[in-house]
């Protein structure tokens, strides 16, 4: 009886776990290309059209004190709560004007689920600075 109540929570941790899995830095890697004209990740990474996203995954939404962020991202910012974790940052991704109407982000969004998995993995590869 014992070994099947386990079991049975076994299962259902691994069905409530989030619905994203591990992508692929590398792969993520080649696809963040597409987002290059307007951001930056890496050593000596600045702002451009779009804010530098080093340390973006688990910041704040909004976050970058250095970057002039559009009246609907400073709203989001401004949400209880409101971080970019996997699933914010996936929603975005797939489609930043659905996620968030009024973004000045022009980029019409990724269709491929492994490939925002993937360019997620390689934005973690990007910590923010040690204060």
């Amino acid at each position: 009886m014992f070994k099947s109540t386990i079991t049975g929570l076994v299962a259902l941790t691994i069905l409530a776990a989030p619905a994203l899995a591990e992508g692929d830095a590398d792969k993520g890697k080649k696809i963040f290309n597409k987002c290059k004209a307007c951001h930056a990740v890496g050593e000596g990474a600045k702002n451009k059209v779009g804010p530098m996203l080093n340390g973006i995954m688990g910041a704040p939404i909004g976050a970058n004190p250095d970057f002039k962020y559009s009246k609907a991202m400073i709203a989001k910012a401004e949400e209880d709560g409101a971080v970019w974790d996997e699933e914010s940052m996936a929603a975005f991704l797939t489609k930043p004007k659905d996620f968030l109407p009024g973004t000045k982000m022009s980029f019409p969004g990724l269709k491929k689920e492994q490939d925002i998995e993937d360019v997620l993995a390689y934005l973690a590869t990007f910590p923010g600075e040690e204060s």
